[in-house]
């Protein structure tokens, strides 16, 4: 058997991700280890059969490449646009990172853990993979991929409990949003008691409500921002439940009866945005009102309904709630694309460039102290570069971002080949360290600095810079880069600002590892 999979690199590495798969979804009680299944198993199979990871070089920096640049591109735009707001919590992880890399390198000359080693069991402690590219590079030999292994279940597994002890809580979060999560949208139909214009209601001009349906006498139309209503007009507020409540104790009486049951006139959508040249535009910039009669009310955005503000950017697979004039409904149809098949799509052109780019620029070469060099490589080069372009989300007719859907296939395809080829590269060394004394020290040195680490970022983000507690479990999800651990805290508590804080720290602290190794390293 061992034959033929030596003959067959391809066979090998499939069994690998597929038998990975198996145990990564088997739960070790509330514990899975999804995709470091694969790991776990290339690197069993190379410790017995060492020729099996012959070539496999290439697989591993393919899906490195793969994995990092969807993670930018997909963080990108919410990163630059937050980063302000994300500042504090950005601060926080920065800072826990250089105290993990710090404790890591004072241990290690504590247990005696040889520098190489140390590296990569803080990469594996701190689930940092495309940081272990880095400290291989670095170290020249295969030491710094045994420590990831050694240190990635225990980092994955202090994560677990960490936010699970932690996203549950009661705290105020004095400085953090409230969460959108639960509350959803309302609508209701209100007869207008006094003349009012649309922009002297604070609601409406806070863009917290929008007004969609207008009846006046036997018309039954669109409502055109900032026009008069006149007093016996109905019309459909959208919004917050408390700010809908709030604008039409300012206008008028609710009305039992809902406008938007009568189609007869205007028409009420889903659309799907799949049309490219809509990707990345706001809803101000698409002029509906002006060019179709027809206003955006509100936008689903994976399980979030929320409020479509005219400064909202679209991305592809959006779902935009659309009140517009019956015989325009085809027209906005059209703008938006409404087609499930072409969001699912992949544009080959912007991947391809956007690689090349990112591979490009992990090539150069920057100076270090000491003399030596310092080259971003397959990991940080395509991140940088994906961050970049999901900002500018589309350059031409290149649309950088992709559909989530796709981004999130590519991503755990990427991640698991990464994982197959560095389980099958680096077993033989990991079965000499298993068994050596060097063992409890290696497992004790990654367990002491995932703990100071992820406890550092509950310490900063409950009484630094005040979060509220499922924000501060997603900032520790994000710091650790890691969706198992994401998956535990949102599995336990259904708020959005988890997942905000997963995405503003994920890159950005996958960044900070990545330059903190040739730093330390030159040390």
């Amino acid at each position: 058997m061992i034959e033929i999979l030596a003959d067959n690199p391809l066979l090998t590495l499939f069994i690998v991700v597929t038998v990975g798969a198996i145990i990564g979804s088997i739960p070790f009680g509330k514990i899975r280890f999804g995709a470091a299944g694969a790991l776990f198993v290339g690197l069993a199979l190379s410790a017995a059969a060492p020729e099996l990871g012959d070539g496999m070089e290439i697989v591993q920096s393919l899906g490195l490449a793969l994995f990092v640049y969807t993670v930018g591109v997909g963080a990108g735009a919410a990163f630059f646009s937050q980063l302000r707001m994300q500042l504090p919590l950005l601060s926080v992880a920065a800072v826990c990172s250089v105290v993990g890399a710090v404790a890591t390198f004072a241990l290690a000359a504590v247990l005696d853990v040889p520098k190489a080693l140390a590296t990569g069991l803080f990469t594996g402690a701190l689930t940092a993979a495309p940081a272990l590219d880095a400290a291989t590079r670095m170290a020249g030999t295969e030491e710094p991929s045994v420590g990831y292994a050694f240190g990635y279940p225990i980092g994955v597994i202090v994560g677990i409990l960490v936010v699970s002890m932690v996203v549950g809580r009661k705290w105020t979060g004095e400085k953090d949003t409230p969460s959108l999560a639960g509350l959803g949208l309302a609508a209701k139909t209100v007869v207008i008691s006094d003349r009012v214009n649309l922009r002297d209601i604070p609601e409406w001009k806070a863009q917290d409500v929008r007004v969609s349906y207008l009846h006046r006498g036997d018309t039954m139309r669109v409502a055109i921002p900032g026009e008069d209503l006149e007093a016996g007009d109905e019309v459909v507020v959208v919004g917050l439940p408390s700010a809908v409540d709030s604008a039409v104790e300012r206008i008028g009486t609710v009305k039992a009866s809902h406008l938007a049951d009568d189609r007869s006139d205007v028409d009420f959508e889903r659309v799907v945005v799949s049309n490219p040249d809509v990707a990345s535009r706001t809803i101000a910039e698409l002029n509906l009102p002006a060019t179709y009669g027809a206003v955006v009310t509100r936008v689903k955005r994976g399980d979030l309904d929320l409020v479509a503000r005219d400064d909202f950017a679209l991305q592809l697979g959006d779902r935009v709630a659309v009140v517009v004039p019956r015989d325009q409904l085809d027209a906005v149809q059209d703008l938006f694309g409404d087609s499930e098949r072409r969001v699912s799509e992949v544009d080959a052109l912007a991947l391809g460039l956007g690689l090349v780019l990112g591979i490009f620029l992990g090539l150069v070469s920057f100076p270090m102290p000491g003399g030596e060099s310092f080259s971003l490589g397959p990991a940080a080069g395509p991140l940088i570069v994906g961050m970049m372009l999901g900002a500018l989300r589309k350059t031409g007719p290149l649309v950088w971002t992709l559909p989530e859907a796709a981004n999130l296939t590519i991503r755990q395809l990427g991640l698991l080949l990464f994982l197959a080829g560095l389980g099958l590269t680096a077993g033989p060394k990991f079965a000499s360290i298993l068994t050596s004394p060097m063992a409890w020290r290696a497992g004790l040195l990654a367990l002491i600095v995932s703990l100071v680490a992820c406890l550092g970022v509950v310490i900063g983000g409950r009484w630094i810079i005040k979060l509220s507690a499922p924000r501060t479990a997603g900032g520790v999800a994000g710091f650790l880069g890691q969706p198992a651990v994401l998956e535990a805290a949102a599995s336990k508590v259904a708020d959005e600002r988890i997942e905000s804080a997963y995405a503003a720290l994920f890159a950005f602290s996958i960044v900070v590892k990545i330059v903190l190794v040739p730093i330390l390293w030159a040390l």
